[in-house]
């Protein structure tokens, strides 16, 4: 009887043993919280945002606010001070690499849930009118677990080595150890260099120049997402929604003309700007044909990304009220953003193909 009352009295505490382990560990990640999932940050630590599949959703739900910066990777560059201090407000970002309709939507749903918000200020990449108009946080692998509001899958939080022994040294260094800036979320810049070398040497263009597909080809999907974004702006009349077209390289109206979808793309634009303009709470800029941007590719690290100058330069030209587009004129805007592009191909292209510059995809037959 001794031996198995000492056997059960031993079991007792390496049990008790791992439970308080257990509790410690967890009371670790839910105090220094890196993901934001239970609250913004305690004990004098910065919000240390650098991983927006793990983070965003946290913030938007956590973190005092009443504006938001919205968009795809193009929209990490900003500093979130200058929208401070130009429209007095308190911004956070809500980003998706993708920049999909839907799961920008997705984040401002979440944001609405416990905030009212003053501004909307949203980048509408050309991708994002004629993509599919579902979700994609689960489809790629995002943590869905910091997403829903299922108290019992966060043991995958809360006993993940990664967060303890990567994470939460890394959220206390950049707290307390350099110069951290809380303003730069999820910037991406900081590392990267831009310029022609590395713009053209990331663009592979197609030898072969598609038929040109109808203006209509993505009428579906466009539709789908028309309804998702004046949805939003729609039970928001309280929110400013200012829309934007970000000034993606002429690289990129390159390849959209050889992949035969130029036609379309202006065409998903201008019904789009129709129908956010119906609304008394909607700005819209289009940034688009800004030829000493745009063919500049010293702005450039690719075919769409560009520096934090080219983020700072719209957020002016919006305070300036310089490239709006209203009901009046929004046609003959993206005409003149559709001539832009035919220009590309007639004259500052050719420069790169006469000194044979470009790469192209395949071989010669």
């Amino acid at each position: 009887m001794t031996d198995k009352n000492s056997s059960v009295k031993f079991i007792k505490r390496i049990v008790a043993i791992i439970l308080a382990l257990m509790v410690l560990v967890a009371g670790i990640v839910v105090v220094f919280d890196p993901f934001y999932h239970y609250h913004k940050p305690w004990l004098g630590l910065k919000a240390v945002l650098n991983d927006k599949e793990y983070q965003c959703v946290g913030t938007l739900r956590n973190f005092d606010y009443d504006s938001l910066i919205v968009g795809s990777s193009v929209m990490e560059n900003n500093d979130n001070s200058w929208f401070n201090e130009a429209f007095d407000v308190t911004t956070i970002k809500a980003i998706r690499s993708y920049g999909a309709t839907a799961d920008l939507c997705y984040l401002l749903d979440v944001a609405y849930e416990s905030h009212d918000l003053k501004y909307v200020f949203y980048n509408i990449d050309p991708s994002s009118l004629y993509g599919e108009a579902v979700t994609t946080y689960e489809s790629t692998g995002c943590p869905m677990y910091l997403y829903d509001k299922n108290p019992f899958n966060d043991i995958k939080y809360l006993f993940n080595k990664d967060v303890l022994l990567e994470k939460i040294p890394y959220q206390i260094a950049s707290s307390f150890i350099g110069d951290y800036d809380e303003n730069l979320s999820y910037n991406w810049a900081k590392w990267k260099s831009f310029g022609p070398e590395l713009a053209l040497g990331l663009y592979f263009r197609s030898r072969e120049v598609k038929e040109m597909l109808p203006e209509d080809a993505y009428i579906d999907n466009l539709t789908a997402n028309i309804a998702l974004l004046t949805k939003e702006v729609e039970a928001h009349p309280e929110t400013e929604f200012i829309f934007f077209y970000p000034p993606y390289s002429m690289l990129w109206w390159d390849m959209s003309y050889r992949g035969g979808e130029t036609d379309a793309i202006i065409y998903c634009e201008k019904e789009m700007t129709k129908a956010l303009l119906q609304y008394d709470n909607v700005r819209i800029f289009c940034f688009q044909n800004e030829p000493e941007v745009t063919t500049d590719l010293n702005n450039y690290m690719d075919t769409i990304h560009f520096s934090p100058e080219i983020n700072r330069l719209m957020l002016d030209q919006i305070i300036a009220g310089e490239y709006e587009m209203t009901p009046d004129n929004y046609e003959e805007v993206i005409d003149g953003v559709k001539a832009f592009s035919d220009e590309v191909q007639e004259s500052y292209i050719k420069t790169y193909e006469q000194q044979d510059l470009l790469n192209y995809e395949g071989t010669e037959e």
